[in-house]
């Protein structure tokens, strides 16, 4: 495994009053034995296509000669998509470019997930669309946002490429059954790739339409999936239960939310590369266990950042919260700090002979120990490396923590009802303009 997962401090025997009895802690563990079975059994005879992915590899080759025409002659590529289908690449996106663009060369990736009107205005008054893709990604093929979002584009690429040449530069990614997209792409002559229909949006992360812009950003997708597969090989190996790191977190934040009222949950990575995995864990936490009244509130914050923004709240605000802080040693890492200090300055002098890494690491470990000297229940995930195989395996052991959790709580990670009365709103609303 890629990464060490220490949920010690989110027990009582080492965390104290805040934390989950040994004997609650325990009940909830053996649960998650019942849950595991259930999903090897679905995994097995072909019900859940998202634990059988990453061992798949026919899809990233077919697709190679369409990633290198994208990667040789586009500066820009446009992803339009919402919710799972937006956050799962740009998540991945986070390894292969920096806030001063692409690290691994190739073109500048734009996830385009909402629908305001100014962002678009100004995203294409910046690009040169004569060398832009566009990639459309949508399940259903009907979401309101991505089909007004391509509906809109379409005129411009049209101008820029003509009808004959506009599929050299225009993906479609859906399901492959009949829909508004799939049915547009097909009259337009564009290439149309498949999404799985039994893996929804927020577990697609590791399919094409997580890893069709990662590749194109220059990523390793074998070594996304091969991170994968390691977590799920593990999860069902029939170890012990305290020894699957998804299941004693699955036990935790279910055991924490009955016993101490833990009503939020904190994602807290300590790297710039890891930033968005926040924004996609929200969606994977809270559209899959937020129904009947259960689930707990996903919080996304970043280290250093957020210490000197939320961590007053967290240390001395409502004790309501879990904490997950994602981090590793960057000691002796980076650019050294000692060179710019003024001499007698002894405020500093701690600073001395250290570099930007070794602040990064202590900030990481010294918040987390606080958070835990403060009764707050705090799990640590230390990372090996940052690559595409820890990335791989962080994004699979989310996704089954979640998906044990579910069952513990007994609702349906798979679904999102409530979410579908506003969209049957929206349209009614539209049509009464």
């Amino acid at each position: 495994m890629s990464y060490t997962h220490d949920a010690e401090f989110c027990l009582a025997r080492t965390l104290g009053e805040g934390g989950l009895e040994q004997q609650i802690f325990e009940e909830q563990l053996e649960g998650c034995r019942s849950s595991l079975a259930r999903l090897k059994d679905d995994k097995d005879n072909g019900r859940l296509p998202f634990l059988m992915i990453p061992g798949e590899r026919d899809d990233l080759v077919a697709c190679q000669t369409l990633v290198s025409s994208y990667r040789e002659n586009c500066d820009d590529v446009i992803v339009l998509g919402t919710g799972g289908s937006s956050l799962g690449g740009r998540t991945l996106y986070g390894l292969a470019t920096s806030a001063f663009g692409p690290i691994n060369g190739g073109p500048h990736l734009h996830f385009i997930d909402n629908i305001d009107p100014h962002s678009f205005d100004v995203l294409l008054k910046h690009l040169d669309i004569s060398r832009t893709g566009l990639i459309v990604v949508s399940k259903s093929g009907s979401t309101a946002e991505t089909v007004s979002q391509f509906m809109a584009l379409l005129p411009v690429f049209q101008k820029a490429y003509g009808t004959d040449k506009l599929s050299e530069r225009v993906t479609v990614i859906t399901e492959p059954r009949p829909n508004p997209l799939r049915k547009l792409a097909r009259d337009l002559g564009l290439e149309c790739l498949d999404q799985n229909p039994l893996i929804g949006g927020r577990f697609c992360i590791l399919t094409l339409v997580g890893l069709l812009p990662a590749m194109i950003a220059g990523l390793d997708a074998a070594a996304l999936r091969n991170g994968a597969r390691k977590v799920v090989d593990q999860a069902f190996s029939g170890a012990e239960m305290a020894d699957i790191p998804a299941a004693v977190g699955a036990a935790v934040a279910t055991g924490l939310q009955r016993q101490r009222g833990i009503r939020q949950t904190v994602i807290m990575p300590y790297e710039d590369r890891l930033a968005d995995l926040g924004l996609w864990y929200n969606q994977l936490w809270a559209e899959s266990l937020g129904k009947e009244g259960k689930g707990t509130t996903p919080i996304r914050a970043l280290g250093t950042v957020d210490q000197h923004s939320q961590l007053q709240l967290y240390l001395d605000g409502p004790q309501d919260k879990m904490f997950t802080m994602i981090y590793h040693d960057a000691k002796g890492l980076g650019l050294p700090v000692d060179s710019v200090l003024p001499k007698g300055e002894d405020s500093l002098s701690y600073l001395r002979g250290r570099t930007l890494g070794d602040l990064l690491t202590v900030s990481a470990e010294a918040t987390t120990q606080t958070l835990a000297k403060n009764g707050r229940p705090v799990r640590k995930f230390l990372l090996d490396k940052i690559d595409e195989e820890t990335l791989g395996a962080l994004t699979m052991h989310f996704m089954l923590e979640t998906v044990i959790t579910a069952d513990l709580l007994g609702v349906n990670p798979y679904d999102q009802p409530a979410v579908e009365q506003g969209k049957v709103l929206a349209r009614r609303m539209l049509k009464d303009l």
